[in-house]
Protein backbone atom coordinates (compact mmCIF):
# COMPACT_ATOMS: atom_id res chain seq x y z
CA UNK A 1 0.00 0.00 0.00
CA UNK A 2 1.22 3.53 -0.79
CA UNK A 3 -1.65 5.54 0.82
CA UNK A 4 -2.24 7.00 4.36
CA UNK A 5 -3.42 3.85 5.47
CA UNK A 6 0.30 2.25 5.21
CA UNK A 7 2.10 4.68 6.91
CA UNK A 8 -0.92 4.94 9.78
CA UNK A 9 0.42 1.05 10.52
CA UNK A 10 3.72 1.78 11.11
CA UNK A 11 3.55 3.74 13.72
CA UNK A 12 2.70 2.39 17.25
CA UNK A 13 -0.88 3.59 17.21
CA UNK A 14 -1.66 2.39 13.76
CA UNK A 15 -0.26 -0.71 15.27
CA UNK A 16 -2.54 -0.72 18.41
CA UNK A 17 -5.42 -0.49 16.10
CA UNK A 18 -4.56 -3.34 13.57
CA UNK A 19 -4.42 -5.44 16.55
CA UNK A 20 -7.25 -4.76 18.49
CA UNK A 21 -9.96 -4.05 15.50
CA UNK A 22 -8.29 -6.96 13.21
CA UNK A 23 -7.71 -4.53 10.40
CA UNK A 24 -4.97 -5.66 7.53
CA UNK A 25 -1.13 -5.93 8.74
CA UNK A 26 0.78 -5.55 5.56
CA UNK A 27 4.95 -5.89 6.42
CA UNK A 28 7.12 -3.47 4.97
CA UNK A 29 8.76 -5.12 2.43
CA UNK A 30 12.80 -4.51 1.72
CA UNK A 31 13.62 -3.31 -1.72
CA UNK A 32 17.13 -3.28 -2.72
CA UNK A 33 18.67 0.18 -2.02
CA UNK A 34 22.29 -1.15 -3.70
CA UNK A 35 24.72 -2.82 -1.42
CA UNK A 36 24.92 -6.54 -0.72
CA UNK A 37 22.44 -8.68 -2.76
CA UNK A 38 21.97 -10.62 0.39
CA UNK A 39 22.07 -9.06 4.04
CA UNK A 40 22.66 -12.46 5.62
CA UNK A 41 23.27 -16.18 5.27
CA UNK A 42 21.62 -18.90 3.07
CA UNK A 43 20.98 -22.19 4.09
CA UNK A 44 21.32 -25.18 1.86
CA UNK A 45 19.79 -28.60 1.26
CA UNK A 46 18.96 -31.36 -0.96
CA UNK A 47 20.79 -33.64 -2.53
CA UNK A 48 20.70 -33.69 -6.39
CA UNK A 49 22.29 -31.95 -9.63
CA UNK A 50 23.29 -28.63 -8.32
CA UNK A 51 23.73 -29.59 -4.82
CA UNK A 52 27.96 -29.62 -4.96
CA UNK A 53 27.81 -26.52 -7.07
CA UNK A 54 25.64 -23.97 -5.21
CA UNK A 55 28.29 -22.63 -2.71
CA UNK A 56 30.80 -22.04 -4.89
CA UNK A 57 27.45 -19.67 -7.78
CA UNK A 58 26.36 -18.07 -4.51
CA UNK A 59 30.13 -17.42 -3.64
CA UNK A 60 30.97 -16.20 -6.71
CA UNK A 61 27.73 -14.03 -6.42
CA UNK A 62 28.84 -12.58 -3.54
CA UNK A 63 25.86 -14.75 -1.41
CA UNK A 64 27.59 -15.90 1.48
CA UNK A 65 26.23 -19.93 1.95
CA UNK A 66 25.98 -23.05 4.56
CA UNK A 67 24.83 -26.36 3.93
CA UNK A 68 24.79 -26.62 8.35
CA UNK A 69 21.68 -25.75 10.36
CA UNK A 70 22.87 -23.91 13.65
CA UNK A 71 20.20 -23.82 16.45
CA UNK A 72 19.15 -20.25 16.88
CA UNK A 73 20.78 -18.74 13.79
CA UNK A 74 18.37 -16.34 11.68
CA UNK A 75 18.52 -17.22 7.74
CA UNK A 76 17.58 -14.62 4.78
CA UNK A 77 17.39 -17.46 2.61
CA UNK A 78 16.58 -20.98 2.27
CA UNK A 79 17.41 -23.14 -0.91
CA UNK A 80 16.69 -26.97 -1.34
CA UNK A 81 17.95 -28.73 -4.26
CA UNK A 82 14.98 -30.97 -5.18
CA UNK A 83 16.40 -32.12 -8.85
CA UNK A 84 16.82 -35.45 -7.48
CA UNK A 85 13.81 -36.24 -6.10
CA UNK A 86 12.10 -39.12 -8.19
CA UNK A 87 9.45 -40.63 -6.12
CA UNK A 88 6.25 -39.57 -4.17
CA UNK A 89 7.86 -40.76 -1.11
CA UNK A 90 10.84 -38.78 -2.06
CA UNK A 91 8.86 -36.15 -1.08
CA UNK A 92 9.50 -36.49 2.78
CA UNK A 93 12.82 -34.54 2.07
CA UNK A 94 11.62 -31.36 1.50
CA UNK A 95 9.34 -31.59 4.87
CA UNK A 96 12.14 -32.63 6.55
CA UNK A 97 14.49 -30.01 5.30
CA UNK A 98 12.15 -26.89 5.91
CA UNK A 99 10.23 -27.75 8.54
CA UNK A 100 13.28 -27.43 11.43
CA UNK A 101 14.08 -24.15 10.15
CA UNK A 102 10.41 -22.31 9.24
CA UNK A 103 11.02 -20.90 12.44
CA UNK A 104 14.62 -19.41 11.34
CA UNK A 105 13.86 -17.64 8.55
CA UNK A 106 14.45 -13.77 8.66
CA UNK A 107 11.66 -11.46 7.86
CA UNK A 108 11.53 -10.75 4.04
CA UNK A 109 13.52 -13.65 3.74
CA UNK A 110 13.24 -15.91 0.76
CA UNK A 111 12.53 -19.84 -0.16
CA UNK A 112 14.31 -20.85 -3.37
CA UNK A 113 13.64 -24.56 -4.63
CA UNK A 114 15.28 -26.08 -7.71
CA UNK A 115 13.37 -29.09 -9.99
CA UNK A 116 13.48 -30.13 -12.69
CA UNK A 117 10.78 -29.46 -15.40
CA UNK A 118 8.44 -32.57 -15.62
CA UNK A 119 8.88 -32.97 -19.31
CA UNK A 120 12.26 -33.39 -18.57
CA UNK A 121 11.59 -36.69 -16.09
CA UNK A 122 12.25 -39.96 -17.62
CA UNK A 123 9.89 -42.07 -14.45
CA UNK A 124 6.34 -41.43 -13.52
CA UNK A 125 7.91 -41.19 -10.24
CA UNK A 126 9.51 -38.39 -11.06
CA UNK A 127 7.32 -36.43 -12.75
CA UNK A 128 4.76 -36.53 -9.34
CA UNK A 129 7.91 -35.76 -7.18
CA UNK A 130 9.01 -32.80 -9.62
CA UNK A 131 4.97 -31.57 -10.24
CA UNK A 132 4.48 -31.44 -6.88
CA UNK A 133 7.40 -28.78 -5.93
CA UNK A 134 4.76 -26.32 -7.53
CA UNK A 135 2.01 -26.93 -5.37
CA UNK A 136 4.69 -26.92 -2.18
CA UNK A 137 6.30 -23.50 -3.31
CA UNK A 138 2.57 -21.91 -3.66
CA UNK A 139 1.49 -23.35 -0.54
CA UNK A 140 4.56 -22.34 1.67
CA UNK A 141 4.89 -18.97 0.05
CA UNK A 142 1.27 -18.23 1.48
CA UNK A 143 2.38 -19.23 4.92
CA UNK A 144 4.93 -16.90 4.82
CA UNK A 145 3.68 -14.22 3.58
CA UNK A 146 2.76 -12.14 6.39
CA UNK A 147 6.30 -11.23 7.28
CA UNK A 148 7.11 -10.23 3.81
CA UNK A 149 8.97 -13.60 2.92
CA UNK A 150 8.68 -15.01 -0.41
CA UNK A 151 8.94 -18.39 -2.03
CA UNK A 152 9.48 -19.81 -5.96
CA UNK A 153 10.32 -22.44 -7.99
CA UNK A 154 13.42 -23.06 -10.58
CA UNK A 155 13.23 -25.26 -12.86
CA UNK A 156 16.70 -26.56 -14.20
CA UNK A 157 16.74 -28.45 -17.55
CA UNK A 158 19.44 -30.68 -17.96
CA UNK A 159 22.76 -29.08 -18.90
CA UNK A 160 21.96 -25.63 -17.86
CA UNK A 161 23.15 -25.65 -14.09
CA UNK A 162 25.87 -23.35 -14.71
CA UNK A 163 23.27 -21.22 -15.54
CA UNK A 164 21.02 -19.99 -12.44
CA UNK A 165 23.34 -17.79 -11.02
CA UNK A 166 21.39 -14.15 -11.89
CA UNK A 167 18.30 -16.40 -11.25
CA UNK A 168 19.33 -17.34 -7.49
CA UNK A 169 20.85 -13.02 -7.39
CA UNK A 170 17.41 -11.86 -8.42
CA UNK A 171 15.41 -14.33 -6.42
CA UNK A 172 17.16 -14.74 -3.42
CA UNK A 173 17.64 -10.35 -3.24
CA UNK A 174 15.51 -8.05 -2.18
CA UNK A 175 15.07 -7.19 -6.02
CA UNK A 176 12.42 -9.73 -5.96
CA UNK A 177 10.24 -8.47 -3.03
CA UNK A 178 6.96 -8.85 -4.65
CA UNK A 179 7.83 -11.87 -7.01
CA UNK A 180 5.94 -14.50 -5.17
CA UNK A 181 5.02 -18.06 -5.79
CA UNK A 182 6.37 -18.14 -9.06
CA UNK A 183 7.88 -20.89 -11.59
CA UNK A 184 11.02 -19.84 -13.84
CA UNK A 185 12.66 -22.06 -16.04
CA UNK A 186 16.01 -22.13 -16.93
CA UNK A 187 17.58 -23.85 -20.21
CA UNK A 188 13.94 -24.37 -20.90
CA UNK A 189 14.65 -23.25 -25.06
CA UNK A 190 17.41 -25.28 -26.06
CA UNK A 191 20.45 -23.46 -28.08
CA UNK A 192 20.86 -20.28 -25.86
CA UNK A 193 23.84 -19.36 -23.38
CA UNK A 194 24.10 -17.52 -20.42
CA UNK A 195 27.26 -14.71 -20.13
CA UNK A 196 28.40 -13.95 -17.21
CA UNK A 197 28.56 -9.58 -17.11
CA UNK A 198 31.70 -8.20 -17.11
CA UNK A 199 30.63 -6.03 -14.63
CA UNK A 200 28.46 -7.44 -11.95
CA UNK A 201 27.71 -3.96 -11.00
CA UNK A 202 27.02 -2.27 -13.91
CA UNK A 203 25.73 -5.61 -15.94
CA UNK A 204 24.11 -3.75 -19.01
CA UNK A 205 26.92 -1.96 -19.74
CA UNK A 206 27.55 -1.05 -23.41
CA UNK A 207 23.94 -2.37 -24.20
CA UNK A 208 21.38 -0.11 -25.42
CA UNK A 209 17.49 -0.43 -24.42
CA UNK A 210 14.58 0.52 -25.78
CA UNK A 211 11.85 0.87 -23.34
CA UNK A 212 8.13 1.75 -25.31
CA UNK A 213 5.92 4.12 -22.78
CA UNK A 214 8.40 5.05 -21.15
CA UNK A 215 7.28 8.63 -20.01
CA UNK A 216 5.92 7.53 -16.78
CA UNK A 217 4.77 4.63 -14.32
CA UNK A 218 5.91 1.31 -14.99
CA UNK A 219 8.25 2.57 -18.10
CA UNK A 220 9.64 5.00 -16.15
CA UNK A 221 11.10 3.42 -13.28
CA UNK A 222 12.16 0.27 -15.98
CA UNK A 223 14.03 3.00 -17.61
CA UNK A 224 15.56 4.38 -14.32
CA UNK A 225 16.34 0.38 -13.44
CA UNK A 226 18.04 -0.27 -17.04
CA UNK A 227 20.07 3.03 -16.74
CA UNK A 228 21.03 2.18 -12.94
CA UNK A 229 22.55 -1.42 -14.65
CA UNK A 230 24.70 0.34 -16.80
CA UNK A 231 22.19 0.60 -20.29
CA UNK A 232 21.80 3.71 -22.91
CA UNK A 233 18.14 3.96 -22.89
CA UNK A 234 16.00 5.30 -25.93
CA UNK A 235 12.51 6.10 -24.28
CA UNK A 236 9.34 5.65 -26.55
CA UNK A 237 5.86 7.52 -26.08
CA UNK A 238 3.44 9.12 -27.73
CA UNK A 239 3.68 12.74 -28.95
CA UNK A 240 1.40 14.25 -26.31
CA UNK A 241 3.81 12.97 -23.57
CA UNK A 242 6.80 14.01 -25.23
CA UNK A 243 7.40 16.99 -22.28
CA UNK A 244 7.64 14.31 -20.01
CA UNK A 245 9.38 11.63 -22.11
CA UNK A 246 11.80 14.30 -22.66
CA UNK A 247 12.16 15.35 -19.01
CA UNK A 248 12.86 11.57 -18.34
CA UNK A 249 16.13 11.46 -20.88
CA UNK A 250 17.55 14.41 -20.14
CA UNK A 251 17.70 12.79 -16.62
CA UNK A 252 18.87 9.71 -17.69
CA UNK A 253 21.35 11.02 -20.57
CA UNK A 254 19.05 9.10 -22.45
CA UNK A 255 17.16 9.71 -26.49
CA UNK A 256 13.34 10.08 -26.91
CA UNK A 257 11.83 8.63 -29.48
CA UNK A 258 7.99 10.16 -30.13
CA UNK A 259 5.58 7.98 -31.94
CA UNK A 260 2.14 6.38 -31.80
CA UNK A 261 3.19 2.47 -32.21
CA UNK A 262 -0.20 1.26 -33.89
CA UNK A 263 0.75 3.68 -37.16
CA UNK A 264 1.18 2.12 -40.18
CA UNK A 265 4.76 3.51 -40.76
CA UNK A 266 5.57 2.73 -36.85
CA UNK A 267 7.73 0.27 -37.24
CA UNK A 268 9.75 1.68 -40.32
CA UNK A 269 10.23 4.42 -37.98
CA UNK A 270 11.18 3.23 -34.86
CA UNK A 271 13.49 0.90 -36.98
CA UNK A 272 14.95 4.40 -38.60
CA UNK A 273 15.62 5.39 -34.97
CA UNK A 274 17.38 2.17 -33.90
CA UNK A 275 20.08 2.30 -37.38
CA UNK A 276 23.26 1.22 -34.48
CA UNK A 277 20.81 -1.61 -33.16
CA UNK A 278 19.53 -2.57 -29.76
CA UNK A 279 19.99 -5.03 -27.27
CA UNK A 280 17.01 -4.82 -25.00
CA UNK A 281 13.57 -4.68 -26.49
CA UNK A 282 10.77 -3.69 -23.49
CA UNK A 283 6.96 -3.81 -24.87
CA UNK A 284 5.92 -1.66 -22.15
CA UNK A 285 3.07 0.77 -23.86
CA UNK A 286 -0.38 -0.13 -23.17
CA UNK A 287 -3.90 1.63 -22.74
CA UNK A 288 -7.09 -0.12 -21.13
CA UNK A 289 -10.67 1.12 -22.42
CA UNK A 290 -12.81 -1.27 -19.89
CA UNK A 291 -16.55 -2.16 -20.79
CA UNK A 292 -18.12 -4.95 -20.16
CA UNK A 293 -18.68 -7.38 -23.43
CA UNK A 294 -22.33 -6.52 -23.57
CA UNK A 295 -20.99 -2.65 -24.41
CA UNK A 296 -18.10 -3.58 -26.04
CA UNK A 297 -17.81 -0.91 -29.05
CA UNK A 298 -15.42 -2.26 -31.91
CA UNK A 299 -12.71 0.90 -32.08
CA UNK A 300 -12.09 0.06 -27.67
CA UNK A 301 -11.54 -3.86 -28.45
CA UNK A 302 -8.90 -3.14 -31.66
CA UNK A 303 -7.51 -0.21 -29.65
CA UNK A 304 -6.95 -1.95 -26.85
CA UNK A 305 -5.60 -5.30 -28.75
CA UNK A 306 -3.32 -3.42 -31.12
CA UNK A 307 -1.25 -1.04 -28.51
CA UNK A 308 -1.02 -4.04 -26.30
CA UNK A 309 0.06 -6.79 -28.86
CA UNK A 310 -0.59 -6.31 -32.50
CA UNK A 311 2.09 -3.29 -32.30
CA UNK A 312 4.45 -5.05 -30.69
CA UNK A 313 4.50 -8.14 -32.60
CA UNK A 314 4.95 -5.57 -36.03
CA UNK A 315 7.79 -4.07 -34.60
CA UNK A 316 9.77 -6.75 -33.12
CA UNK A 317 9.50 -8.34 -36.57
CA UNK A 318 10.65 -5.42 -38.38
CA UNK A 319 13.82 -5.06 -35.88
CA UNK A 320 14.30 -8.78 -36.67
CA UNK A 321 14.47 -8.85 -40.58
CA UNK A 322 16.09 -5.65 -40.67
CA UNK A 323 19.38 -7.10 -37.87
CA UNK A 324 18.44 -4.30 -35.54
CA UNK A 325 17.77 -7.10 -32.19
CA UNK A 326 21.74 -7.59 -31.69
CA UNK A 327 22.96 -11.36 -30.84
CA UNK A 328 22.73 -12.06 -27.26
CA UNK A 329 19.36 -9.87 -27.32
CA UNK A 330 16.41 -9.51 -24.90
CA UNK A 331 12.57 -9.50 -26.47
CA UNK A 332 10.36 -8.54 -23.03
CA UNK A 333 6.39 -8.08 -23.35
CA UNK A 334 4.39 -6.88 -20.82
CA UNK A 335 1.49 -9.44 -20.13
CA UNK A 336 -0.96 -8.92 -17.12
CA UNK A 337 -2.61 -10.69 -14.23
CA UNK A 338 -6.00 -10.04 -16.41
CA UNK A 339 -4.50 -12.21 -19.27
CA UNK A 340 -3.93 -15.25 -16.98
CA UNK A 341 -7.23 -15.05 -14.41
CA UNK A 342 -9.13 -12.74 -16.63
CA UNK A 343 -11.18 -9.53 -15.56
CA UNK A 344 -14.84 -8.50 -15.62
CA UNK A 345 -15.10 -5.49 -17.53
CA UNK A 346 -11.81 -5.79 -19.30
CA UNK A 347 -12.46 -8.50 -22.10
CA UNK A 348 -10.42 -6.51 -24.84
CA UNK A 349 -7.61 -6.25 -22.31
CA UNK A 350 -7.37 -9.65 -20.80
CA UNK A 351 -7.47 -11.58 -24.68
CA UNK A 352 -4.65 -8.77 -25.67
CA UNK A 353 -2.72 -9.60 -22.77
CA UNK A 354 -3.10 -13.81 -22.74
CA UNK A 355 -2.41 -12.49 -26.68
CA UNK A 356 1.12 -11.43 -25.69
CA UNK A 357 1.85 -14.62 -23.71
CA UNK A 358 1.28 -16.58 -26.59
CA UNK A 359 3.22 -14.05 -29.27
CA UNK A 360 6.27 -14.57 -26.59
CA UNK A 361 5.89 -18.35 -26.50
CA UNK A 362 5.97 -18.53 -30.15
CA UNK A 363 8.96 -16.11 -30.57
CA UNK A 364 11.07 -17.59 -27.72
CA UNK A 365 11.22 -20.94 -30.05
CA UNK A 366 12.38 -18.67 -33.82
CA UNK A 367 15.07 -16.28 -32.23
CA UNK A 368 17.61 -19.30 -30.73
CA UNK A 369 20.00 -18.74 -33.36
CA UNK A 370 21.08 -15.06 -32.65
CA UNK A 371 20.84 -15.75 -28.90
CA UNK A 372 17.74 -13.99 -28.36
CA UNK A 373 15.53 -14.26 -25.43
CA UNK A 374 11.91 -13.77 -25.87
CA UNK A 375 10.05 -13.45 -22.42
CA UNK A 376 7.23 -12.00 -20.49
CA UNK A 377 6.31 -10.23 -17.42
CA UNK A 378 3.04 -10.27 -15.83
CA UNK A 379 2.11 -8.04 -13.15
CA UNK A 380 -0.35 -7.68 -11.15
CA UNK A 381 -1.95 -4.71 -8.68
CA UNK A 382 0.74 -2.52 -8.89
CA UNK A 383 0.17 1.08 -7.09
CA UNK A 384 0.59 3.29 -10.01
CA UNK A 385 -1.32 6.79 -10.71
CA UNK A 386 -4.17 4.82 -12.83
CA UNK A 387 -4.32 3.01 -9.67
CA UNK A 388 -5.35 5.80 -7.92
CA UNK A 389 -8.18 6.70 -9.60
CA UNK A 390 -9.92 3.25 -8.26
CA UNK A 391 -12.23 3.84 -5.80
CA UNK A 392 -10.67 2.68 -2.54
CA UNK A 393 -12.93 -0.12 -1.79
CA UNK A 394 -11.82 -2.08 -4.83
CA UNK A 395 -8.34 -0.91 -4.03
CA UNK A 396 -8.16 -2.29 -0.88
CA UNK A 397 -9.70 -5.40 -1.89
CA UNK A 398 -7.49 -5.62 -5.11
CA UNK A 399 -4.11 -5.28 -2.47
CA UNK A 400 -5.40 -7.77 -0.20
CA UNK A 401 -5.49 -10.26 -2.80
CA UNK A 402 -2.15 -10.92 -2.09
CA UNK A 403 0.10 -13.20 -0.29
CA UNK A 404 1.80 -9.91 1.14
CA UNK A 405 -1.25 -8.11 1.58
CA UNK A 406 -0.41 -4.57 -0.25
CA UNK A 407 0.06 -3.58 -3.77
CA UNK A 408 3.66 -3.77 -5.54
CA UNK A 409 5.44 -0.37 -6.72
CA UNK A 410 6.67 0.18 -10.54
CA UNK A 411 10.22 -1.01 -9.41
CA UNK A 412 9.12 -4.52 -8.57
CA UNK A 413 8.34 -4.82 -12.16
CA UNK A 414 11.33 -3.30 -13.52
CA UNK A 415 13.62 -5.00 -11.47
CA UNK A 416 12.16 -8.61 -13.29
CA UNK A 417 12.78 -6.40 -16.34
CA UNK A 418 16.41 -5.78 -15.39
CA UNK A 419 17.02 -9.64 -14.57
CA UNK A 420 16.01 -11.16 -17.77
CA UNK A 421 17.75 -8.47 -19.43
CA UNK A 422 21.10 -9.79 -17.57
CA UNK A 423 23.62 -11.18 -19.49
CA UNK A 424 23.59 -14.47 -16.76
CA UNK A 425 19.74 -14.91 -17.80
CA UNK A 426 21.05 -15.77 -21.68
CA UNK A 427 19.14 -19.69 -21.01
CA UNK A 428 15.55 -18.08 -19.89
CA UNK A 429 13.37 -17.75 -22.58
CA UNK A 430 9.94 -18.28 -23.12
CA UNK A 431 8.83 -17.45 -19.59
CA UNK A 432 5.92 -15.57 -18.42
CA UNK A 433 6.66 -14.58 -14.47
CA UNK A 434 4.07 -12.99 -12.68
CA UNK A 435 5.13 -9.86 -10.59
CA UNK A 436 1.89 -10.11 -8.00
CA UNK A 437 2.88 -10.58 -4.58
CA UNK A 438 1.33 -14.39 -5.16
CA UNK A 439 -2.16 -12.36 -6.14
CA UNK A 440 -4.93 -14.82 -5.48
CA UNK A 441 -6.16 -14.96 -8.73
CA UNK A 442 -4.18 -17.41 -11.66
CA UNK A 443 -2.38 -19.81 -11.65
Amino acid sequence: MSDRYQSLIQNPVGQFLVKNLGLPNPPELRRWKGGRLVDGTVLLGGNGDLTKSLPTILKNSGIESTNVRADGKRYQGLVFDATGLESAEDLVKIQEFFTPVMRQLASCGRIVVLGRAVNETKTTGAAIAQRALEGFVRSVAKEIGANGSTANLVYVSKGAEKDVASTLEFLLSAKSAFVDGQVVRVGHVAGLAAVAPADSAKPLAGKVALVTGASRGLGAAMARTLHRDGATIIGLDIPPLAEDLDTLMNELDGRSVTVDITADDAPAEIAAALTDGVDIVVHNAGITRDKRLKNMKPENWAKVVDVSVGAPQRITDELLKQGLIREGGRVIGISSIAGIAGNNGQTNYGSAKAGVIGWVQDLAARTTEKNITVNAIAPGFIETEMVQTIPIGIRTAGRLLSSLSQGGQPVDVAEAIAWYANPGSGNISGNVVRVCGQGFLGA
